[in-house]
């Protein structure tokens, strides 16, 4: 008997290979899926303003990136004592103005160059929910736990996330013609707006995407929502607080991902580079000076063996260090 209800996703005709510059905008959803792309030292930005949760934040983090908007110090505001942005995440935040516009600034400007080059962007909307600030009407990103009274509470309409994303996909289409735009629906649960509003909210969200599928630059969309609700169905694939993914959850999506945007050898190359990096986290405490020297020379085989296929990846950390416990067990 089967116990799960299981769905195929079919694999995407357009595969995410070593050549080929990914960037994830939007929820942390966005965040868990881009840091698996990190550890295989694949070429990825992942929200380069931090993380944005509505279809509306996303687009003015685009809007940033594209026409090289530079924020300065009226764009900020400080609350208690803390510099923050409206447009950015917590950690843009500090109590000197200058560092956080340095950051933001150059954020943007390494992300304009990102997406010049980048074959597929992933756009993860995690609610249909925003909140306004009074005291100018604008849409923000983050509400950096300032007082709940000086915003006010929206759903958007799908026909405003339509009508917002068409044009943007028109943008998008035009400047990149080579991109591949990919939507996703966060899994996670916003539970602050209790669980009808939760459902409320994702409802609008898929009938939008729904809506976008049908432009002409053809995007995709990848059923990370479906795969936690429909297919796992378990709180054993919740973190602690029972609104996240767990790990393993993570890491089922990430099969699933993997299955649908990755060719075979792309896998089997992300799988080795995977090797690399779990051996270079696992710091060496004891141990033979014998065995620690073996250690260090598979690895360092290992990570010629991708340089060879992979000139560009960047592993010198990695070489670095087990080139230095190579040395410590000559001395």
């Amino acid at each position: 008997m089967e116990l799960r209800t299981t769905f195929k996703i079919e694999p995407s005709g357009e595969k995410i290979t070593y050549n080929d510059p990914v960037m994830f905008i939007g929820s942390c959803f966005a965040t868990s899926i881009g840091r698996q792309f990190e550890i295989g030292h694949m070429p990825v930005m992942i929200n380069p303003s931090g993380t944005v949760y509505n279809p509306v934040s996303v687009c003015n983090t685009l809007n940033t990136i594209i026409n090289g908007l530079k924020y300065r110090r009226d764009d900020l505001y400080n609350h208690e004592g803390t510099w923050v942005s409206f447009d950015h995440y917590t950690d843009f935040s500090s109590t000197d103005p200058l560092k956080v516009l340095a950051k933001i600034n150059r954020n943007s400007d390494e992300a304009r160059g990102f997406l010049d080059e980048a074959r597929f962007l992933f756009i993860t909307f995690g609610t249909a929910r925003i909140f306004r600030w009074k005291q100018s009407g604008k849409i923000v990103s983050n509400c950096h736990k300032i007082p709940a009274a000086n915003f006010s509470h929206e759903l958007l309409t799908v026909d405003a996330i339509v009508t917002l994303w068409n044009k943007y996909l028109d943008k998008l289409l035009a400047l990149y013609p080579q991109m591949k735009v990919v939507f996703t629906i966060s899994p996670v649960r916003h539970w602050k707006d209790g669980a009808h509003g939760n459902h409320v909210s994702k409802s609008v969200l898929f009938l939008a995407v729904e809506e976008l599928l049908k432009h002409p630059s053809r995007p995709d969309y990848f059923p990370a929502y479906e795969l936690v609700m429909d297919d796992l169905r378990d709180y054993r694939f919740y973190d602690e607080d029972m609104l996240q993914p767990s790990a393993s959850a993570i890491e089922y999506i990430w099969r699933a991902f993997t299955g649908c945007y990755f060719s075979k050898p792309t896998l089997e190359l992300w799988n080795e580079v995977n090797k690399i990096t779990k051996a270079f986290s696992h710091r060496i405490r004891e141990g033979s000076g014998e065995g620690i020297r073996k250690f260090a020379e598979r690895s360092l085989l290992q990570i010629e063996s991708v340089k060879k296929r992979i000139p560009s990846i960047d592993l010198e950390k990695e070489t670095e260090y087990f080139r230095s416990l190579q040395q410590l067990n000559h001395l």
